[in-house]
């Protein structure tokens, strides 16, 4: 029985994919034919419906509208130009220095906005001329910054550790945000290794040295938008606020900072930022409600045991086990995006970690780092269009210089499977986890 249920869940789900069915929607309705094999019809559309509804019933989860909000306002917020310039500050003396501020900014605007695809456009629409300006190859700096840009999704805050708080039966989100530091770093770092011998290969310019004049105003104009990060973690490490009344304070903050202090926004253009973001919230909330319907199918029949005793058969050896989530998880991020990802395979894939012994914050910090390398690889990766997009190039022409951060990025993704301390040291450490 068990695997005519995987057969029909899988079987319905790649199909209705295949033929164009929005994603949602392929969830909910796989979800309900595979209900459909366990229970008569009324019965089906009864559960199906009530797990939508409950599954959207958390109070954890009010943090992902307020933090889209957020976002959106610093993308119109004039925040990608500040942290630009203060990125030159920081990694402009290097070989090939306009590919580290590009790989600078987007760790830095990525993690404030909490949007890969919202950093690669803002960041990469502003780096993109300069770089050329420079002689910079445009497929090398289309390849920085489509890697780079999910930096932003491992350091915090992040909408992805909240939906993994969800869908894990409440890990502590203030943990998941403390554990990123650290990986979403090493990723960054990763990235500009390559980026440092490939330009010192092709000889691409150092930046001049800046005045101590230029570095103290280009400081003193980001740092506000920095404060973002320093008040939402701060406060969430203090205790003075949860990870969901951090959501709200950064609102009033990116409000303030973006109307009042930067004045790049007026009263009139908020009614377009907040349908911008009912609208993506819509969406993210709507594929929650959906894999709720598909968790309680699968776990009804007992999907997820029947895999982790497959998985077990092969080897109860945990770096074997790891290796084959890895794999299995690289392979998934190359086709379906980090939202849907995450909330299908966490439920199947948790159970087996945490059997073998792995802390369920070092395995969301495993999964968000294989699904970010996920979003910037062919065929549907989404920085990897937008990436292209602003930097003029072909992805035909982009995917031979990818291939060395790949290469990195996958590097670094088994130094964090397999070093589980890189992830928890500072959630141990800060907050006694």
């Amino acid at each position: 029985m068990e695997w005519t249920t995987i057969l029909t869940l899988a079987g319905s789900f790649f199909f209705f994919l295949a033929i164009g069915v929005p994603i949602s929607f392929a969830i909910g309705v796989s979800s309900f034919l595979t209900i459909l094999l366990a229970l008569p019809v009324e019965s089906a559309i009864a559960v199906i419906s009530q797990k939508m509804a409950s599954g959207l019933d958390s109070f954890s989860l009010l943090a992902i509208p307020f933090f889209i909000l957020a976002g959106n306002i610093m993308n119109r917020g004039g925040i990608a130009l500040r942290l630009i310039e203060f990125a030159k500050v920081l990694g402009g003396r290097l070989p090939g220095s306009l590919a580290h501020v590009n790989v600078l900014a987007n760790m830095m605007f990525g993690s404030i906005s909490g949007s890969a695809v919202a950093a690669a456009a803002a960041v990469g629409g502003t780096m993109a001329p300069l770089q050329k300006k420079e002689g910079y190859d445009p497929a090398f700096s289309a390849a920085v910054n489509i890697t780079s840009s999910p930096t932003g999704l491992l350091i915090p805050p992040s909408n992805t550790f909240i939906v993994y708080s969800l869908i894990s039966g409440g890990t502590s989100i203030g943990a998941l945000f403390l554990a990123g530091y650290i990986p979403g770093i090493l990723m960054g770092l990763g990235i500009m290794l390559i980026a440092y011998f490939i330009a010192k290969k092709n000889k691409y310019p150092v930046s001049p040295k800046p005045t101590f004049k230029e570095v103290t105003t280009k400081t003193l104009d980001a740092l506000p938008s920095l404060g973002l990060v320093i008040v939402i973690i701060g406060g969430i490490i203090a205790g003075i606020f949860t990870a969901t009344e951090a959501s709200a304070i950064a609102v009033i903050y990116t409000l303030i900072l973006s109307m009042c202090i930067y004045r790049e926004i007026s009263l009139k253009e908020l009614p377009s930022i907040i349908l911008e973001a009912m609208v993506t919230t819509s969406i993210v909330l709507l594929l929650i409600g959906a894999s709720m319907g598909m968790s309680w199918a699968m776990a009804n029949a007992d999907i997820p045991y029947t895999i982790s005793d497959a998985l077990l058969n092969i080897s109860d050896n945990p770096i074997v086990i790891l290796l084959i989530i890895n794999v299995i998880l690289l392979i998934v991020g190359t086709f379906m995006d980090m939202t849907p990802a995450l909330l299908i395979f966490t439920p199947i894939f948790l159970p087996i970690v945490t059997e073998l012994g792995m802390d369920p914050v070092h395995f969301g910090i495993l999964m968000t780092f294989n699904l970010s390398i996920g979003i910037c690889t062919p065929p549907v990766g989404s920085t990897l269009f937008v990436g292209c997009s602003v930097a003029g190039v072909k992805i035909d022409k982009v995917i031979k210089p990818l291939l060395p951060f790949y290469a990195v990025l996958i590097l670094t993704l088994f130094i964090v499977t397999f070093v589980p301390q890189l992830s928890l040291w500072l959630p141990q450490t800060l907050l006694g986890y």
